[in-house]
């Protein structure tokens, strides 16, 4: 996409998931109403704090092994939007295949800059790597997200906790954002754009899956692409999963349920930890 001669319409049309999908507030409503259910099914680890800012808690699902691998999944929103309590049976997946799963909350811009979302999720992840063992999570932590917690999942994968990533949907270059509305709560200055871009950054050794749905909006398709390409180029590992058909909204349908394509690959990122090859 030719960035340099679109209109601020255009700019924004471009990244609007909510008006390409037009059934989007019924998918939205349905994923809520899922996730509900799953939290009043798991009550006894939810709300935990991590952090001193209102949104700075965990959600908790540990599995009957306390050893077994946890999917920490991060919401979407475009940094501004939703809460975990929303995405809970996004873990529901892994979860049938006795996997834990975990979700933390974060300060919503403009409450916050992405600087501070960043350093939130880190925050998180440190408490949960000294916490999780006393609530039945000893695991491998596979890192995951959507959209916004695609982005935040690139960010955060080199944390020293985490094994391996799933990226789902995710923006990786912030530069374009700049001069769309998205920006108005976000106020993205050169120096995050520069340091909070995935595509600008070293590369993380560690397996990260990165899945697109075929109907997504173009930059939501090419940065998925083209992050993959610098990470093959470098000789990393982690395969581009490109969902058949999955728009926005949809293509976390395959992780919510326990055949779906993308619960399939979080199992195969920690193959390696529980069978390693013999030489």
């Amino acid at each position: 996409m030719n960035w340099g001669t679109m209109s601020r319409a255009e700019r924004d049309a471009a990244y609007d998931n909510v008006g390409a999908v037009k059934n989007s507030a019924e998918l939205n409503t349905a994923r809520a109403a899922g996730s509900a259910a799953f939290r009043a099914a798991h009550p006894e680890h939810l709300d935990l704090r991590y952090g001193p800012r209102e949104r700075n808690t965990w959600d908790l699902f540990p599995a009957k092994d306390p050893k077994a691998p946890c999917l920490v999944f991060i919401h979407g929103g475009y940094w501004q939007r939703n809460s975990k309590d929303q995405f809970a049976n996004l873990i529901a997946g892994p979860y049938a295949h006795g996997w834990a799963g975990a979700l933390p909350g974060y300060t919503l811009a403009p409450d916050a800059t992405l600087t501070e979302i960043t350093a939130e999720i880190t925050a998180a992840l440190d408490w949960l790597a000294a916490n999780g063992p006393s609530h039945g999570i000893a695991g491998p932590i596979v890192l995951s997200g959507w959209s916004a917690g695609g982005h935040l999942t690139a960010m955060c994968l080199g944390h020293a906790s985490v094994v391996a990533g799933l990226a789902i949907s995710g923006i990786f270059e912030l530069g374009p954002m700049r001069e769309t509305s998205l920006n108005d709560k976000m106020r993205l200055t050169d120096e995050e754009i520069a340091v909070l871009s995935p595509l600008r950054l070293p590369m993380v050794n560690k397996p990260l899956a990165i899945a697109y749905g075929t109907a997504e909006l173009p930059p939501l398709v090419s940065d998925s692409r083209d992050l993959h390409a610098m990470r093959a180029a470098a000789h990393l590992p982690g395969p581009l999963l490109p969902v058949p058909g999955a728009n926005h909204f949809t293509i976390v349908h395959e992780l919510r349920d326990a055949d779906g394509l993308l619960t399939q690959q979080a199992l195969l990122l920690t193959e390696p930890l529980r069978s390693p090859r013999q030489y």
